[in-house]
């Protein structure tokens, strides 16, 4: 693992999942959790947009689509100041206590839905987060891979009678597509990255997940460890 993605300079363990609508995350953040704690360690479960108090008044108007009309630029930087909020209120302050934080999207997502699908500038997306998150990167990010015409029947299934938001009302291409743009973030970073097949029974998949989280849990620990008996 590149020490350059933080596992080495810092207390905690910071993972992301990403991959497009009704591809599991949740459900499998939820199952990582519940793991984890069975082991013993501090677990912090969020998501994005929201996870703090003012990201999650944030994130009623992106998925409300109220944001829409001004723009993806607008929209790419309502996402960066809710993200910016979120890392220094609650992920930075967990990650420094030392506890696993468990994240339900983040850059990367803007990378796929403001860049490649919404067609803003690289360069002016990377300026945006490099600004949000202050320094904090994922040590490892889960990529749920599954194809978008399941997705979005999941999606639909998971929310009854709710009329789909923002994101999951747009066509099957545009999903489609979001869905190659994570495959191309995977193969270009392949140290942080891991593509999960979700269009599996749900326990394979936490098996799967888990099998790449756990080693990285145990390296945290052990480096937790060491700096303790170091400094005593």
């Amino acid at each position: 693992m590149k020490s350059s993605i933080g596992l080495a300079t810092r207390p905690g363990l910071f993972v992301t999942f990403e991959g497009g609508e009704g591809a599991g995350k949740s459900t499998q953040i939820r199952r990582l959790a519940d793991s984890l704690r069975l082991s013993g360690r501090d677990v912090l479960v969020t998501r994005e947009p929201g996870g703090s108090a003012g990201a999650e008044a944030v994130r009623h108007v992106l998925l409300s689509g109220a944001a829409e009309e001004f723009g993806i630029r607008m929209e790419a930087m309502l996402f960066a100041a809710a993200r910016n909020d979120h890392v220094e209120e609650v992920i930075r302050p967990a990650l420094e206590r030392g506890a696993i934080v468990l994240c339900d999207r983040f850059i990367d997502s803007s990378r796929v839905y403001q860049g490649v699908t919404g067609n803003l500038e690289p360069e002016y997306l990377e300026i945006l987060q490099r600004i949000a998150i202050n320094g904090v990167r994922p040590d490892c990010t889960i990529i749920l891979d599954l194809p978008a015409e399941k997705g979005l029947a999941r999606a639909r299934t998971r929310g009854g009678e709710a009329a789909p938001d923002r994101f999951e009302k747009e066509e099957l291409q545009t999903h489609e597509k979001r869905r190659e743009a994570y495959l191309e973030i995977a193969t270009a970073d392949p140290d942080r990255c891991h593509v999960v097949d979700a269009d599996r029974p749900e326990e394979e998949i936490a098996a799967r997940v888990l099998a790449i989280v756990e080693p990285l849990a145990r390296h945290q620990a052990a480096t937790e460890t060491t700096d303790a008996e170091t400094v005593g």
